[in-house]
């Protein structure tokens, strides 16, 4: 197939195999944009982007400009003169310059199936939600926040014990021969981009650092899938005498009770509909720990409530 000019505008790790899949079929990348090195571990040290990471890596340009909408950063990126931007989870809104300057347009993989979950955090607020299915699509940037018309997609299914981080690994793996194949099509006049169905849009907000309170009025189900979606970050949590726990791991269990009680001495806690089992928890300052090795240092004895 004919090769592309491209530019590449990513920064977490999501984004890494639709870079190496565009270098693997022998396209070349002008230049990578990234988000700017931020302070990590113990240390802050200043701690480049994964994209980054694995651009350097293979020698390639790398730029990561705080902003687009200046004249000068304008004129550098449309000055590379490419046949597209390829766009995943890149951190920067893009004015219409930067999208009208490559000869073809910039295309985004969104990890969802649109017009479902635009915005932020698709792939934690479709396992919040309890969706059975969720996707990717490589899709034609617009001004708007996920509105572009779309090329192609590929269903993902969500498994019912399914984790953030395994559903992210596997919308990964969907992405990146989708966004390969859809954009070099299109570049033959083989795919148009169709636009989105006016019906059906919802909206992944971004996700705060309170959301992950446990509300233990809420059914069961739905608190699991809180705690398997914002689980490593922002994370799910309750309080116990006024400390609060991070809940890693749980999962529903037989139970009926006062919602937020401890229904035995094991780490089963009542829900509005249901029980949950806690499974792995983690103290302020202190190591995750498995339920077992948890309650060995703080019992949690049938009666005590959580908030």
């Amino acid at each position: 197939m004919a090769k592309l000019r491209l530019v590449f505008m990513g920064t977490p790790d999501f984004a890494v195999p639709v870079l190496r899949a565009f270098l693997e079929a022998g396209d070349e990348i002008a230049a990578v944009y990234t988000q700017p090195p931020r302070p990590a571990g113990r240390g802050y040290k200043l701690t480049p982007s994964p994209v980054q990471a694995f651009a350097e890596s293979q020698g390639l340009t790398v730029r990561h400009p705080t902003s687009l909408k200046t004249p000068e950063a304008q004129a550098e990126f449309a000055g590379l003169n490419t046949d597209a931007a390829v766009v995943v989870a890149y951190g920067l809104l893009l004015p219409q310059p930067i999208l009208e300057a490559p000869r073809l347009g910039c295309f985004n993989l969104h990890a969802s199936l649109l017009p479902r979950w635009r915005g932020a955090a698709p792939i934690q607020r479709a396992l919040m939600a309890g969706d059975a299915q969720t996707g990717v699509c490589a899709m034609k940037m617009d001004i708007g926040l996920d509105t572009g018309p779309v090329l192609d997609r590929v269903v993902v299914p969500i498994g019912p014990r399914m984790t953030v981080t395994e559903l992210h690994d596997a919308l990964a793996a969907a992405g990146a021969p989708l966004m390969l194949r859809a954009l070099h099509a299109h570049a033959r006049g083989e795919m148009q981009p169709v636009p989105q169905a006016a019906e059906g849009v919802t909206y992944a907000a971004k996700l705060k650092s309170d959301e992950g309170r446990l509300d233990w009025t809420k059914p069961a189900a739905e608190l699991d899938r809180m705690i398997r979606a914002l689980n490593p970050g922002p994370g799910s949590f309750t309080e116990l005498e006024g400390e609060r726990l991070k809940v890693l791991v749980a999962e529903p269990a037989p139970g009926k009770g006062t919602p937020g009680t401890a229904l035995d001495d094991r780490g089963l806690i009542a829900c509005a509909d249901g029980a949950l089992r806690l499974l792995r928890l983690q103290r302020p300052g202190k190591p995750a720990m498995d339920i077992a090795a948890f309650l060995n240092g703080r019992p949690l004895p049938a009666g005590t409530r959580l908030g």
